[in-house]
């Protein structure tokens, strides 16, 4: 049993409406769970002979959530980058080849051993920054082999890294060059095919899609959420990035765990998703690295009650990020969110983001998941840019 001493802590918790801070507290570690927490004066005696740990007046938060990357890729999109910065826009990239595509071709080509190394150099920058889940999608596969191939790495993340990995099947990320004149074809003979397959190895704890004008219709992608329904997979949607489609109103009538980007969603689906618990994801980098202008809809968000997460959206083209850190900082001055806001959404809204209910929080009963801060109030980890207060990382309770 271990005894987390002299320390704020930031519990998280809904009640609070903000942080839920605790002066001077303790928190107790048995196994990979917390089993108590409050005040250190009001410490249980059964509690006194526990290894104490002086955390000298730092501040401990849940461990961090990346609640939506592609962080399993081959190749890099560098030279798109440079193209955009010269006046091309996301979608003449994308028509002209470019874009997802360009990954896709790149990620076929590496195996999985090539895969894993460059996703762990990657995932080790969100580690250090005191993450303990990620959430990792396929999409840069489009074929049956390279989709489960994505998935396997993830999984493989999970086994080489203390970190906890849930994974997503995005195979209705974009349609291939072999299915250009077959969308139903693709829809058949790849997502719905392979999704079958992927979940019958164990590899998909969720499926997604990319409801756009470059990508799938809300319809198609209705059918695709209807079929993981009967395999009883949760479902997700990036929605609403480019314009209002009203995917995320559809994915919320199907009760998705999330929604995610949302530029351009309107009253009614953020209506759908009050109704239906669906979290909004905010993805602040890809809206930085597009130079968007269009912000989401935030004042409607908060008067409607929609939990708002934020995550990195790490992938190769639109959001190149590894700090979760920097996307809270990004969520402030971009987005107008509060540094409650900003910690929320990378804790408790993060962990309801990916349908987990044993992590985000400090609290008896939930995972030992914590980030431990040099740091003296939590504004800090939204306020400063480019520096890295962690301390220590706890994952499963297991302190270095």
């Amino acid at each position: 049993m271990q005894l987390l001493t002299h320390a704020t802590l930031a519990g998280m918790d809904a009640e609070s409406n903000g942080y839920g801070l605790i002066e001077n507290g303790a928190l107790v570690i048995e196994g990979e769970r917390i089993v108590w927490i409050g005040a250190a004066a009001e410490l249980p005696t059964r509690f006194s002979g526990a290894t104490r740990h002086d955390l000298g007046g730092r501040l401990v938060t849940p461990g961090l959530i990346d609640c939506h990357t592609h962080i399993v890729f081959g190749g890099d999109r560098a030279r798109e980058f440079e193209m955009r910065l010269e006046g091309a826009s996301y979608e003449e990239i994308s028509r002209a080849g470019g874009g997802i595509l360009s990954s896709v071709r790149a990620t076929r080509e590496a195996d999985e051993a090539t895969l894993l190394a460059s996703a762990l150099r990657r995932v080790d920058h969100l580690i250090a920054e005191g993450v303990t889940t990620i959430e990792v999608k396929s999409g840069y596969g489009l074929d049956i082999a390279t989709e489960m191939k994505m998935l396997r790495v993830a999984r493989l993340i999970g086994e080489t890294r203390a970190i906890h990995v849930e994974t997503s099947w995005l195979a209705a990320h974009a349609l291939p060059p072999e299915y250009k004149d077959d969308r139903a074809g693709y829809i058949r003979d790849v997502v719905i095919a392979g999704l079958d397959a992927a979940h019958a190895e164990g590899l998909v704890d969720a499926v997604d899609g990319f409801c756009e004008g470059i990508a799938f219709s809300r319809d198609e992608m209705a059918s695709i959420f209807d079929h993981a329904a009967r395999l009883g997979i949760p479902v997700k949607l990036h929605a609403e990035q480019l314009s209002d489609l009203g995917g995320a109103l559809m994915a919320a009538q199907r009760g998705a765990i999330s929604a995610d980007h949302l530029e351009y969603l309107g009253a009614d689906g953020i209506a759908e998703m009050a109704e239906s618990g669906t979290v909004a994801v905010l993805l602040p980098g890809a809206f930085y690295t597009l130079r968007e202008t269009k912000l989401p809809p935030m004042q409607g968000l908060r008067e409607a009650g929609v939990p708002i997460a934020l995550a990195t959206d790490c992938n190769p083209g639109t959001s190149p990020l590894t700090s979760l850190l920097l996307t809270m900082n990004m969520g402030a001055t971009l987005f107008r969110m509060t540094p409650a806001e900003c910690l929320t959404g990378v804790t408790r809204h993060a962990a309801k983001a990916l349908g987990l209910t044993d992590r985000g929080r400090l609290a008896a009963g939930m995972r030992a998941d914590l980030a431990v801060w040099d740091v003296g109030h939590p504004a800090e980890l939204t306020y400063r840019i480019g520096f890295n207060p962690l301390h220590k990382r706890i994952f499963g309770g297991e302190i270095d």
